[in-house]
């Protein structure tokens, strides 16, 4: 795509607005029941990105023409970079807390495979699901796993609806579902509460929180220990989460869904799938980021001004983060070039996390100061204008796919969410 068309300011304005407004509004809880419907900012920017979207309401075509929603695409990608590498830096400075977590809960961590285990013979043998369940069921859809399927096979394709289908489930009710998963299993006396306390460790910052309140509540003679396992198996989701996902899970997810897919096609024979099995189509060489360093610095370093601008509200001020801001375009841009020139393949969202760990282990020169940068920028305020830029881009072709797949997308996050729940206590179990 021409560079002019992905730097048009219009696109980007709108994105930065439309950031500005989501992080105004801040984060609504409303309580419901033994837990609380948290709705965040990233949710409503990708809300506010379709309701412009010329797509969806063709009114809106003379603030938003099709070929801005077009260019808002490929942007995605690179739009998540920064987040990826704001994500990275959180685990480089706990890397001996890490270390020494033990045994149980790193191996512990498999047992968010589970995802799929349930979910997925479910989502295609059951509702007739294509590829959009690969991208629905081999994580529980938070930003790291759409950075994946962003990066593998883009999110205009089955598997990127998949995952944002989710997404927007678990941002609505996964808080909710979590807690009452985990009062009642707590109340049941099946698992070790220390077992069910480090299968809170999902990866999501409210649902850890109210997944672990909801055991604490429930026996609140171990409140501190239970949240102390919950808390370590949180952090080492963060930092192995993103590479079971891609070496791991995902792999696995394909398998299953090609074996799934063979039984269903043997048990009837003609049965069309929502989304044909083969319709795969990930981006291009021609159209990964590493291959165009020179376009991608230029459009990457607008991306960070409109994430350094959505950062004003729940973050530090522009002058605070901007040293912050300059170091994750860095970390990103190195990221890639070694993606380009690596002897070896790995997708740039794994090198752009792994420079970002590396620059801010305890032993690196410079590391204190790194650190104390990247606090001015918020976790999640970056990441806010990549749904934005998501809700823009979708096509006719993943509207018909949304209202095809929607309400099973809803059945199958629910299973996704006790599966890695479930899946999680076992593991943990079997190792306490």
């Amino acid at each position: 795509m021409k560079l002019s068309l992905l730097l048009d300011w219009r696109l980007h304005v709108l994105v930065a607005v439309a950031s500005l407004i989501s992080e105004a509004i801040g984060i609504i809880k409303i309580p419901l029941g033994p837990g609380s419907l948290l709705l965040l900012p990233l949710f409503y920017a990708f809300i506010i990105g379709l309701l412009v979207n010329p797509h969806l309401f063709s009114a809106t075509s003379r603030l938003v023409p099709v070929k801005l929603s077009e260019a808002a695409a490929p942007i995605i990608l690179l739009s998540i970079m920064p987040f990826i590498a704001r994500f990275g830096s959180t685990i480089g400075p706990a890397i001996e807390q890490i270390i020494s977590a033990g045994p149980a809960l790193i191996l512990q961590e498999l047992g968010n495979l589970g995802t799929m285990l349930i979910a997925m013979p479910f989502a295609v043998l059951v509702l007739k699901m294509g590829r959009e369940a690969i991208g629905a069921t081999y994580s529980i859809a938070r930003e790291p796993n759409i950075a994946i399927i962003s990066d593998k096979y883009g999110l205009k394709g089955p598997e990127g609806i998949g995952v944002m289908g989710v997404y927007v489930v678990g941002t609505m009710f996964g808080t909710l579902w979590f807690a009452l998963m985990a009062g009642y299993l707590a109340t049941l006396d099946i698992f070790d509460p220390r077992a069910l306390a480090m299968a809170c460790g999902v990866g999501s910052g409210s649902m850890v929180a109210a997944c672990s309140g909801a055991i604490a509540g429930a026996l609140p003679a171990m409140r501190d220990e239970l949240l102390a396992f919950a808390g370590a198996s949180n952090l080492l989701t963060y930092a192995t989460g993103l590479y079971i996902s891609l070496f791991i899970a995902l792999p696995l997810a394909e398998r299953i869904f090609k074996w799934c897919s063979g039984r269903r096609v043997a048990k009837s024979a003609g049965a069309k799938a929502t989304v044909e099995p083969d319709l795969a189509t990930p981006p291009s060489e021609e159209e990964r980021p590493e291959r165009h360093l020179g376009q991608t610095a230029i459009v990457m370093a607008v991306v960070c001004v409109v994430a350094w601008v959505s950062n004003t509200i729940n973050g530090g001020s522009l002058l605070e983060a901007l040293p912050g801001m300059v170091i994750l375009y860095a970390m990103t841009m190195l990221g890639l070039l070694i993606t380009r020139f690596a002897p070896f393949y790995l997708p740039g969202v794994a090198w752009v996390s792994l420079v970002s760990i590396a620059v801010t282990l305890p032993w690196f020169p410079g590391n204190a100061w790194i650190v104390a940068q990247l606090q001015s920028v918020s976790f999640l305020a970056i990441v806010t204008p990549v749904l934005a830029y998501a809700g823009l881009a979708l096509s006719p072709r993943e509207f018909t796919m949304f209202r095809q797949v929607g309400w099973k997308l809803v059945i199958v996050s629910l299973l996704v969410f006790t599966g890695t729940f479930i899946g999680s206590a076992v593991v943990a179990q079997a190792l306490l």
